[in-house]
């Protein structure tokens, strides 16, 4: 029996793509505002191809009035997940250039996401909304009093070479371990045997964290649906905050990852997270059937 083509009925094939990247971490962006959704097989396919190749893929589509879009976020294995900061901000910047506008607010599972140009052409900052730090919020598969740290240790016993995680979630679950080197585990091993732990039935992202200053970060991340990556905005805002809880550093900090600076402010307040950072467009396009093709298969 002859199998029919799965990339012919697809609602994608003709629909506009940018190619952007935050800071390394690549993004896709499709602008499904008239229509049209994404599965995911096609999310696996498009993550596959050179010309469409990304971390995260952030889907547009209608949002509430006064929003700009709602955005559906996947994974490169085709998960969906409610928050991606680097995604953020290149959905804001690609949508502040086309309307000629300074602000918008993007919605995502996670919330309204109010985002504004800095005073550098490729700068965005975001307001990432109030981090969560109870267990069932973030979430864990156990209750825990102190989500600062958390018994979990990776290596022997009596000297692990990680322990005692900060978790909290900032639209995912993130554990944070404290480390003096970078390069004390391998991440490509380590990273994926602790994102699918017991203890986190949502999976969660990894990161490697190195306080530098009271106002300097250094960051590693595994990045749970996509693996190693150059940079995870939302990894760098769980990092900071679970910095300043466990006053390691103060609300105000710059957090590196291998692809550069984020700045990230804890405000006080109402504790919400502004980050700041760069996109940059990569290249334009518009969704072919060729690049489906590995759907079909």
């Amino acid at each position: 029996m002859t199998m029919p083509d799965a990339t012919t009925a697809s609602s994608l094939i003709g629909r506009p793509f940018a190619k952007m990247n935050g800071l390394g971490n690549e993004i896709l962006v499709v602008d499904l505002r008239d229509g049209g959704s994404v599965t995911p097989a096609e999310a696996r396919a498009l993550a596959q191809r050179p010309e469409t190749r990304f971390d995260q893929l952030m889907a547009l589509h209608p949002g509430l009035d006064g929003v700009a879009a709602f955005m559906r976020i996947y994974n490169a294995d085709g998960s969906e997940v409610s928050a991606c900061g680097n995604g953020t901000r290149c959905v804001a910047w690609l949508l502040m250039r086309d309307a000629g506008v300074c602000d918008l607010v993007l919605e995502t599972d996670a919330g309204l996401l109010l985002c504004s140009a800095g005073a550098e052409p490729d700068q965005v900052t975001v307001d990432m909304g109030a981090p969560s730090f109870g267990w069932a919020d973030i979430p864990l598969s156990e209750a825990f009093d102190d989500t600062r740290a958390i018994e979990l240790q990776l290596g022997p016993i009596d000297a692990p070479l990680l322990h005692s995680p900060s978790v909290a979630n900032v639209g995912n679950p993130h554990a944070i371990f404290w480390v003096d080197d970078l390069d004390v585990v391998d991440l490509r091993r380590s990273g994926p045997l602790l994102e699918n732990h017991p203890l986190f039935p949502e999976r969660a992202n990894i990161s490697l964290a190195k306080v530098t200053s009271k106002s300097a970060i250094t960051l590693k991340v595994w990045e749970r649906g996509a693996g190693l990556t150059l940079a995870c905005g939302t990894a760098a805002c769980a990092a900071a905050v679970s910095a300043a809880r466990t006053r390691r550093t103060g609300r105000d900090v710059v957090v590196t990852l291998p692809g550069g600076p984020l700045r990230i402010v804890w405000r006080e307040g109402d504790d919400h997270i502004l980050m700041s950072g760069p996109a940059t467009l990569e290249h334009e396009g518009r969704i072919t059937a060729e690049l489906l093709d590995a759907a079909a298969a």
